[in-house]
C-alpha cells in the first residue's frame, strides 16, 4: 500500500501527510504570487517610479515663463524715468520636443523596471513557496519516521520482554526514537522560518497558518531549449535593456538641441515723468556660442549611448546563460523523479517492508530495520528535492520567457 503511494504520488500526496485542521485553508502557488503582485512593497515602489516618470513628462512639455521687470531711473519725481518689461524666452532648435521625448522615454523605462520587478518577484516568491513547500513536507516525513521508530521501540520493548532479543537492540530503538525526535523539532523550525520568508513577500509580518498545497508534480513537456532562446527578445529583462539604449538616444538629441541658443524677446514701455512721453520698447537677446557649445555634454551622451548598447549584449549573454543552466536543472529534474518513482522508491519501501517483517519474525536484527528506514526516507527526501529543483528552475525559467500555458504580467 505504501509502495503505491509513493509510485502514485509526489509533493501533493506527501503534503497530505500533514495533520491539517479542519477550519485550515490552504495556498496554492498561484494565490501566492497573485497576492505577492497585488500586495508587494517593492512592487508598489517599482509603480511609484512610474508615476514619477508621468509627472516628468508633464513637466517636460511646459513652455518657459515670460519675466515681467520694473526698471527705475532716478529717485525724485521730477527726473524720474520707469520703465516696464515682459520677456519671453524663445527654445529653439527643437528643445521642448526633444525634451519631451526624453520624458516619454523615461516614462518607457520605468515601466520596463516595473516589468523587470515584477518577472523577478513572481520567480522569487515561486522559489520561496517551494522552499516552504518542501519544509512543510519534510515535517510529514519527520512525523512518518517518529511514529515508525516508536513503532518499532514498542516492538523491541516487546521482544525483549520475551528474551527474544539483546536489550541493547531496545536501547538502538530508544536512541533512534529520540535521533527522529530531533529531527522532527528541526523541520518545524526549518518549515516555521520558510514559512515567515514567504510571508514577507506580501508584505506581512503575521505567520502563515494556511497549509500549502504542492502544484501538480507531472512533468509537464517543455519546448526545446533553441525555441525558448528564440523567445528571449520578449523577456523584460531584454525589453528593459532596449529601452535603455532609446532613452539614452533621446538624451543624446536633446544634447544636440541645447547647443542652440535660445532667444530671449523683450517688449515694453519706458515713461519719463519729466515730460510726460511714454516710448516703447523692443528688444531680442541672444547668447552668444564662443567658449560652450554643450560639448562636453555631448561627448557624454555619446559614451551613455555605447555603454547601453554594451550593456544589451551583456542582458543577453546573461539571460541565455541563466535560461540554459534552467533548463538543464529542470532537464536533470526530470530525469531523477523518474528514475526515483520507478526504481528507488519502490525498492526503498519494498526493503522496508522486508526488513519490518523479517525483524518481527526474528530473521533480522533491529539495526536492519534502522538501515532499511534511514534509505526509505533518505529516498524520499531526494524525490522532494528533486521535485522542489524542478519547481523552482521552472520559475527561474519564467523569469526571462512565458512557457506554454502561461504568460508575462507586464
Amino acid at each position: 500500500m505504501q509502495s503505491r503511494f509513493f509510485i502514485m504520488g509526489a509533493a501533493v500526496l506527501l503534503a497530505q501527510c500533514l495533520p491539517v485542521r479542519a477550519s485550515a485553508q490552504t495556498l496554492t502557488l498561484e494565490q501566492a504570487v497573485a497576492r505577492t503582485l497585488s500586495t508587494s512593497p517593492e512592487l508598489r515602489a517599482a509603480a511609484i517610479d512610474v508615476a514619477i516618470a508621468d509627472g516628468a513628462r508633464e513637466q517636460a512639455g511646459l513652455r518657459p515663463n515670460p519675466e515681467l521687470s520694473l526698471l527705475r531711473e532716478g529717485m525724485s519725481s521730477a527726473n524720474r524715468t520707469d520703465t516696464i518689461q515682459l520677456s519671453q524666452p524663445l527654445e529653439l532648435g527643437g528643445k521642448r520636443s526633444a525634451r519631451i521625448q526624453l520624458a516619454e522615454q523615461d516614462q518607457a523605462l520605468a515601466e520596463a523596471d516595473l516589468g523587470v520587478v515584477r518577472a523577478t518577484l513572481r520567480a522569487e516568491v515561486s522559489a520561496a513557496f517551494l522552499q516552504a513547500l518542501t519544509a512543510q513536507e519534510h515535517v510529514a516525513l519527520a512525523r512518518q519516521s517518529l511514529q515508525l521508530a516508536s513503532k518499532a521501540t514498542h516492538a523491541a520493548s516487546r521482544r525483549v520482554a520475551a528474551g527474544k532479543i539483546s536489550p541493547l537492540e531496545q536501547t538502538r530503538s530508544s536512541v533512534a526514537e529520540a535521533g527522529a525526535q530531533l529531527e522532527l523539532s528541526q523541520a518545524e523550525a526549518d518549515a516555521a522560518q520558510a514559512r515567515r520568508r514567504l510571508a514577507a513577500f506580501w508584505g506581512s509580518s503575521a505567520p502563515l497558518d494556511d497549509a500549502l498545497q504542492a502544484p501538480d508534480s507531472e512533468p509537464a513537456a517543455l519546448p526545446p531549449l533553441a525555441q525558448l532562446q528564440a523567445s528571449l527578445d520578449t523577456s523584460p529583462q531584454l525589453r528593459r535593456a532596449r529601452q535603455q539604449i532609446t532613452r539614452e538616444e533621446a538624451q543624446l538629441n536633446l544634447t544636440k538641441a541645447e547647443r542652440h541658443p535660445d532667444l530671449t524677446l523683450t517688449v515694453g514701455s519706458k515713461k519719463d515723468q519729466q515730460s510726460t512721453l511714454t516710448q516703447t520698447v523692443v528688444g531680442i537677446s541672444v547668447p552668444l556660442p564662443l567658449f560652450n557649445r554643450n560639448q562636453g555634454n555631448m561627448l557624454s551622451a555619446l559614451r551613455r549611448v555605447d555603454k547601453a548598447r554594451t550593456e544589451a549584449e551583456l542582458a543577453r549573454l546573461h539571460t541565455t546563460q541563466a535560461l540554459a543552466d534552467a533548463y538543464q536543472r529542470v532537464t536533470l529534474a526530470d530525469q531523477q523523479i523518474a528514475v526515483m518513482r520507478a526504481d528507488i522508491l519502490p525498492a526503498a519501501q519494498s526493503a522496508f517492508d522486508a526488513a519490518v517483517t523479517g525483524f518481527e519474525l526474528g530473521k533480522f536484527g533491529f539495526i536492519d530495520v534502522l538501515d532499511a528506514q534511514r534509505t526509505l526516507f533518505q529516498s524520499r527526501a531526494q524525490y522532494l528535492s528533486a521535485l522542489s529543483t524542478r519547481h523552482r528552475a521552472l520559475a527561474d525559467l519564467q523569469r526571462y520567457v512565458a512557457l506554454p500555458g502561461t504568460r508575462h504580467e507586464d
